[in-house]
């Protein structure tokens, strides 16, 4: 199934925050080490893309993506059952979508950096998968998207 981030995973992303869910990036630092982070600021960019703000633009968690693009986020929410893994490639947004990754992230983020000194960070996912809940029968909902091509 290819990628296409629907209206419940949209609502769980982008409301992670406010639910108390603050997703999980795990990205690879400059040294090749692991490194796992909260982050507050992702949400849904388009389709099959996430973006995040990162306050810190010369953080480990930013200065790893030059040498290896390679990134992953986790997102439980323990009372619905959800639990999604997301992966993909990270780049900088540049421009305009440096400022709409800024407008998507929730506004507690926006007002922690409000001079815009951060970057803005955009993922093309290459797979996202887990459960999302239970069917009205008890049944696990899985979801499995893999990018095509």
């Amino acid at each position: 199934m290819p990628i296409v981030l629907d209206d419940e995973i949209r609502g769980h992303v982008n409301g992670a925050l406010a639910a108390g869910n603050p997703m999980i990036v795990a990205t690879v630092d400059e040294a090749g080490q692991p490194r796992l982070s909260f982050r507050g600021s992702v949400a849904v960019y388009s389709d099959n893309q996430l973006g995040f703000w990162a306050r810190n633009p010369e953080g480990q968690t930013v200065g790893g993506l030059g040498s290896n693009p390679h990134v992953a986020f986790m997102y439980r929410a323990p009372a619905q059952r959800v639990m999604l893994q997301f992966s993909g490639r990270a780049r900088l947004a540049m421009g305009a979508e440096r400022d709409t990754v800024f407008e998507n992230a929730p506004e507690f983020e926006q007002r922690a950096d409000p001079e815009r000194k951060g970057v803005g960070v955009i993922v093309d996912l290459d797979k996202v998968e887990g459960l999302l809940g239970l069917d009205a029968d008890g049944n696990r909902r899985p979801v499995r998207m893999l990018r095509e091509g």
